[in-house]
């Protein structure tokens, strides 16, 4: 399966490629692509998602290695920046695992590394059978709300999630579910910005900790008032932070970020 992507911004800059979140696609970056449109930007859709559609299951591993094809493809004699949220966090550390010396700079935002079985043995059956209600409008406006989904954005994620299957969905959540930091994770080489909302609940929280903990490029910011989605919440400070990071301001001194302890 061929891997959709789009190319943005100033082809001979310096590279970012932007990691989605399980249940949206490439376009919850459109405000970052606007502001960063200096840098090279490539934005995938990951396999089994938006316009990755093809007979080729998602996992967070495969997904990992065409994204790397992809990077060493398009960043040859460039600094990288790989940028991932929540299911493309994930997918980052899973990246920056597999080949340390890959990423100049990498900001990992809510990822998960807390495998929860026994939670999701019982999880399971409530999605198959909660799966309809995706396709009721009413609940899937309530379920942007919580992920900060722009009002002008909701036809393309309610589009999205009625196509997607409930095997798709299912396989998703298990990754998803199932993640823990590698052990090469260690060898990473990248200078890692790794944040978590203020309103997250205590397991992803205990994940951001856990990350920074794991390895010593790596820095911790709790950013204050927001939940799960701090890139669609404001994108105005989300792009002034990850600018910042870029560009080795990673004092982080805004009020809104505090290091986690």
């Amino acid at each position: 399966m061929t891997l959709y992507y789009e190319e943005h911004g100033y082809t001979e800059g310096s590279l970012i490629v932007f990691l989605h979140g399980g249940g949206v696609s490439g376009w919850m970056w459109d405000q970052q692509l606007e502001y960063f449109h200096d840098y090279h930007c490539i934005v995938p859709d990951l396999p089994e998602q938006g316009r990755s559609k093809g007979e080729e299951k998602f996992s967070i591993r495969s997904s990992a290695e065409k994204i790397i094809d992809l990077i060493e493809d398009k960043g040859k004699g460039k600094q990288v920046i790989l940028i991932g949220f929540s299911l493309g966090a994930q997918i980052t550390i899973q990246i920056v695992s597999m080949k340390p010396e890959l990423i100049d700079c990498a900001i990992i935002n809510s990822a998960l590394i807390k495998p929860m079985p026994l939670g999701w043995k019982f999880l399971k059956p409530f999605v198959k059978l909660s799966h309809p209600l995706t396709k009721w409008k009413t609940f899937s406006k309530l379920q942007a709300k919580v992920l900060y989904i722009p009002e002008n954005d909701f036809e393309k994620y309610y589009q999205e999630t009625c196509d997607m299957e409930v095997e798709t969905l299912i396989r998703i959540l298990e990754e998803n579910m199932s993640f823990k930091v590698p052990s090469d994770f260690k060898l990473a080489s990248s200078n890692m910005l790794v944040t978590v909302g203020e309103n997250e609940n205590k397991l992803m929280k205990k994940s951001a900790k856990d990350i920074v903990n794991s390895n010593l490029n790596c820095h911790g910011v709790l950013i204050s008032g927001v939940g799960h989605g701090l890139s669609l919440a404001n994108p105005e400070l989300f792009n002034k932070m990850v600018k910042d990071w870029i560009e080795k301001h990673s004092n982080m001194e805004d009020e809104k970020f505090t290091s986690i302890p």
